[in-house]
């Protein structure tokens, strides 16, 4: 229970009557009790505080009493064990996680070694491990589209024969025949239409892969790189930290400041409850909004930082040609020229960001606040501009992203550096698309093997936990915390490939590797390029003999009649 008091107790309260005159001042006991009689009423023992009542001073931040001697404390203490040890189900579950801290905290550093790890086994395991998922997706598409196949020749050839019969049997000759062929007609139409789609699905992908397939040695090469960038660049692995941190302090002071807000402005009373309400009037009004926008836009405002911060430090990698010269601190020297140059230039990427996240949140809330009373049509064009809305702001995420690079590069302002990434995304659109599809399946892969080798670790360790039998609290924080930990990393891991491909797409593109225009570009993307040209070349040169051949076979002479070849 707890009370509003004006004044805390300022020495110890040992009797009711002691309680009494300090209630002459104050309410100690629920409102409804009269403070003259306390030491008479029979519900002084369970609506009054224990005796003795200590010596307590107020709390400056949330305004309560707390007391001043430190057994208090240990009595809270007591409680609090006294909690955990009663034997409900929730009290059980908290019990496991209390008896398994030290085996969740192990779990969780376990899941951000996984993650630094595998973000350096990457670079070496790249090849192998996205053409193992190509080719596994390819052989999944062809294995279920030759079973929806083999489903609706099956269905034709024995389909009707075994419909009769089960009809027959669970309807007891109910339906008609008539009945019975046409409820066979439409199973056969919706397998035939099923497989029909996985065969255009299926032939899509093929043709994607077999288009795509030289560019799938981009995105390993890519990765190979990122994983030599993380190695020059470690500290690039504590940006998460940093990120999360200012992102925690900003959160907490919009909380405060949220809490100010709502003892603002005029007191009114209200008979009806007997409170007093604050209620914001005017302009005041309007400051709740703006406060809530003001979250959307500096949430969005210090992610944008981050990307900024790592492909400065990319983009200084990439563009050393000598990489034994970096700077002592790229990193730093990253932050440095944000602060200074681009602070705009992130403000008004984030802000982009917000003029359309602040909107599909709004209708959001009003999908929620209508389900179930608004028409088919209402809901359908909520959802689609909720849909839209979506798609529109992940285009802007990746636009940004690059703008940002872009930014790094030729330090140019947002607008420009966003119409410059724009037609590079353009020219190079197969590429991106293999990148973005290859290689965010591989780290969603990576996600899932962090978060299920860490549950696999966390069930062999909690099995040991005999005296609880509740630890699945505590597996299911376990698996939460990893993923959340290896998409944290991971998604660092995106930003740095896609940086590295916006620097390798201007590089190819203002550099040819003569004198005086060499690449910039690491080892394993020069071997990329090179077997790129010996490809272009080895084609350019059967397409030349194929010229040649015609124009020979053009400057031959007709034979002339009655004549034959040998």
């Amino acid at each position: 229970m707890a009370l509003c008091v004006s004044l805390c107790p300022t020495e110890e309260l040992k009797t009711y009557q002691d309680l009494k005159r300090f209630a002459m001042v104050n309410d100690l006991c629920s409102y409804e009790l009269a403070g003259h009689k306390y030491p008479s009423l029979p519900e002084r023992f369970s609506k009054c505080p224990k005796l003795p009542v200590p010596r307590s001073k107020p709390l400056p931040v949330f305004n309560r009493c707390t007391p001043v001697d430190v057994s208090c404390y240990a009595k809270f203490a007591e409680a609090v064990v006294t909690f955990v040890g009663d034997s409900s189900v929730l009290h059980r579950l908290i019990a496991g996680v209390a008896a398994s801290k030290e085996i969740i905290i192990g779990l969780c550093v376990l899941a951000l070694v996984l993650s630094m790890i595998l973000m350096v086994i990457i670079r070496y395991i790249s090849a192998v491990l996205v053409w193992i998922l190509t080719s596994l997706v390819v052989l999944g598409s062809l294995a279920g589209t030759s079973v929806l196949w083999w489903l609706y020749i099956d269905h034709r050839l024995y389909g009707n024969n075994t419909s009769s019969k089960v009809l027959k049997e669970d309807l007891k000759e109910d339906l008609k025949e008539e009945s019975q062929e046409e409820l066979s007609r439409d199973s056969g139409q919706a397998l035939l239409v099923y497989a029909v789609s996985a065969t255009v699905f299926t032939i899509i992908l093929l043709l994607l892969m077999l288009f795509m397939r030289k560019r799938v040695a981009l995105t390993i090469a890519l990765f190979h790189v990122a994983g030599k960038v993380f190695i020059h660049l470690p500290l690039l692995t504590l940006q998460p930290f940093v990120t999360f941190l200012a992102l925690l302090l900003f959160w907490i002071y919009w909380i405060l400041v949220l809490l100010f807000l709502g003892t603002t402005g005029n007191p009114e009373q209200n008979e009806e409850m007997g409170l007093t309400e604050f209620r914001l009037t005017g302009p005041l009004q309007y400051l709740t909004w703006y406060h809530a926008v003001g979250l959307v836009w500096i949430s969005e405002f210090i992610l944008a930082c981050q990307q900024m911060t790592v492909a400065g430090a990319v983009v200084t990698y990439y563009f050393t040609r000598d990489k034994n010269r970096l700077p002592v601190t790229p990193i730093l020297s990253s932050v440095l020229r944000l602060v200074r140059y681009h602070l705009g230039t992130v403000a008004k990427g984030s802000f982009i960001i917000t003029l359309v996240k602040v909107p599909r949140l709004i209708l959001m809330y009003i999908h929620n606040q209508l389900k179930g009373r608004e028409n088919v049509c209402a809901r359908c064009l909520l959802k689609s501009c909720i849909c839209c809305l979506w798609c529109l702001e992940k285009c802007l995420n990746y636009l940004n992203q690059n703008a940002y690079a872009a930014t790094a590069i030729n330090s140019t302002s947002f607008c420009t550096s966003a119409r410059d990434a724009f037609v590079i995304l353009v020219e190079n659109a197969l590429r991106v698309a293999t990148i973005n599809a290859v290689g965010d399946f591989v780290l969603f892969l990576g996600k899932i093997l962090i978060m299920t080798s860490t549950a696999f670790a966390g069930v062999l360790l909690l099995n040991y936990q005999r005296d609880y039998a509740e630890w699945l609290l505590p597996l299911v924080i376990v698996c939460l915390f990893s993923f959340l930990v290896a998409h944290c990393f991971l998604s660092i891991f995106e930003i740095v490939v896609d940086v590295l491909f916006l620097c390798f797409a201007i590089d190819t593109k203002y550099n040819d590797g003569t004198p005086g225009k060499e690449f910039f570009m690491d080892k394993a993307l020069m071997e990329f390029v090179e077997s790129s040209r010996r490809l272009e070349r080895a084609g350019g040169r059967g397409r030349s003999r194929v010229k040649e051949a015609a124009s020979e076979g053009a400057e031959m002479k007709p034979m002339a009649p009655g004549t034959s070849s040998a």
